[in-house]
């Protein structure tokens, strides 16, 4: 089965054209590497592919014959993504959301200041160097 297909299958992308989207990016590996959408896959291979920042790990355990609902996703393949990743992902979230909300609207006096100094700062670093 190809790499594209079996990724949309088993539900990790949405659609066959996202997945393929993915392939052609670099975002899936086989064993490894980089592959295009027409590789094949078998059971035994394993796949990493980068979506949302997060590398999901995967084994294939068998090939399903079509697109399989959301219970049966657990047959065709072993999830081996470390927790790590996810965690890592959450604290990106958190650091993204800590100062200003986004469409929260223009900056205050006191947020302009606060970035001058900052850039100030910088700059200021990097004529010393």
């Amino acid at each position: 089965m190809r790499i594209d297909k079996y990724l949309w299958a088993v539900r990790y992308l949405k659609t066959r054209n996202m997945a393929t989207q993915a392939c052609k990016k670099g975002s899936v590996r086989v064993n490894g590497d980089i592959v295009k959408p027409a590789r094949d896959v078998y059971p035994g291979d394993k796949i990493t592919l980068r979506k949302n920042q997060i590398n999901y790990q995967l084994e294939v355990l068998d090939l399903p014959e079509s697109r399989v609902g959301a219970k049966l996703v657990d047959i065709y393949r072993k999830d081996t993504t470390p927790k790590e990743a996810f965690e890592t992902n959450e604290m990106l979230q958190y650091a993204k959301s800590y100062y200003r909300k986004k469409g929260v609207g223009r900056p205050t006096k006191k947020d302009r200041r606060d970035i001058d100094d900052f850039t100030e700062s910088t700059d200021d670093e990097m004529e010393e160097h």
